[in-house]
């Protein structure tokens, strides 16, 4: 269990790995003349169940494409919208759980398919089609092509200290507050 998850998030690791995606856009070929290291859709699916298990959580960030496809993935299915989405209700049948946009699952982590900055959270996003893995310390891009294809170990890269150097927002705060403070004395 990843405990930097907020509680109502903790199941998605209490039986198997966590693994975020984004970007398939299964079904959409203006999208699939656009990538230049493109693979099917057949591959693509063949890639994410290569590693998702039936007890794992895959979480998709959005920019799905055809939602039927979905159901050929392995897993518990998180969905969080993207840009080219059609709305939660379209993707409802064929996933566990669909957010209609940015979620924070622990006090420094967020979900979303859009990257967001914040100085007290790390941000796993998508949409980025030409965008480098991790941009700095606190993004990272796991758009299908940026990342081959393959689903990110979440649970993985948890566990190695992905948040290590994201102070969470008590600590910004407190910190940023400190440092008014000290500021003000000085003048």
């Amino acid at each position: 269990m990843l405990n930097c998850l907020y509680p109502p998030f903790r199941h998605w690791s209490d039986e198997g790995t966590i693994y975020v995606y984004s970007d398939p856009h299964f079904r959409d070929e203006r999208v699939l003349k656009l990538r230049c290291n493109a693979v099917s859709d057949a591959e693509q699916i063949d890639r994410i169940n290569s590693k998702v298990g039936s007890r794992d959580t895959l979480i998709i960030l959005g920019d799905i494409g055809n939602p039927g496809d979905l159901r050929h993935l392995r897993g518990y299915k998180v969905v969080v919208l993207g840009n080219h989405d059609k709305g939660a209700t379209v993707y409802e049948q064929y996933a566990h759980e669909v957010y209609s946009g940015p979620v924070f699952v622990g006090d420094r982590l967020i979900l979303s398919h859009e990257p967001i900055d914040f100085p007290w959270a790390f941000n796993i996003h998508g949409h980025e089609h030409g965008g480098p893995r991790m941009s700095d310390e606190r993004h990272l891009n796991v758009c299908a092509e940026v990342i081959d294809y393959t689903p990110i170990n979440l649970t993985h890269e948890i566990k190695h200290g992905l948040l290590s150097g994201v102070k969470n927002i008590h600590r910004f705060t407190t910190e940023q507050a400190s440092h008014r403070k000290q500021l003000l004395q000085e003048i």
